[in-house]
């Protein structure tokens, strides 16, 4: 089924009032979106205001209603892995549907390292809470081989059940486009 995302909250920064952040969602949610995409305030869960982080993360889920939110926690800003599996880990608590890598805004976007760590952090929220959330790899997936180890990492990690569309997504237009080309026999640029 077709379903409509929509990115809001201060896209793709994060960088804005929080109550322009609620207007936002609230009016994505209004006019159709199916699933919204936000981001985590990377300055705040860097400087470890992580109740403020999370606080916003809470209202901008009650705000998104029953909506599929996707929160980003643009992995490449976040750098080591302890800020990354620690802004996973306040996602999820705060609410988030699946937590994503990259707005494919800046330049370090998705990497294998980022995924093996926030697969871990699901993991670990999953065998705490025994909620399921998922993982979504986007920014730079470029060839079938990428998206391959993409898959292999959550394999691995969170097991077959996650590689649903319910659970494991990879965002990436240009890979589309690549594995259509490749299917066609001839260069296809749909997406």
């Amino acid at each position: 089924p077709l379903r409509i995302t929509s990115v809001a909250g201060g896209f793709p920064s994060s960088q804005t009032f929080l109550e322009v952040k609620m207007l936002e969602v609230a009016m994505a949610i209004e006019n159709g979106a199916d699933e919204v995409d936000v981001v985590l305030n990377v300055g705040k869960s860097l400087s470890k205001a992580y109740d403020e982080a999370a606080n916003e993360i809470e209202v901008l889920r009650e705000e998104a209603e029953d909506a599929t939110l996707k929160v980003i926690i643009e992995s490449g800003a976040l750098s080591t892995c302890d800020n990354i599996y620690q802004a996973s880990l306040l996602a999820m608590a705060a609410g988030a549907d699946f937590i994503k890598t990259s707005t494919g805004k800046i330049d370090i976007s998705a990497t294998p390292e980022a995924a093996v760590v926030m697969c871990h952090a699901i993991k670990a929220y999953n065998q705490k809470t025994g909620r399921k959330v998922g993982f979504k790899a986007a920014g730079g997936i470029r060839t079938a081989e990428e998206a391959s180890l993409y898959y292999t990492i959550v394999e691995q990690i969170l097991g077959s059940e996650w590689l649903t569309p319910e659970l494991f997504r990879i965002g990436a237009s240009s890979l589309a486009n690549n594995i259509l080309s490749a299917i066609e026999g001839k260069e296809i640029k749909y997406f």
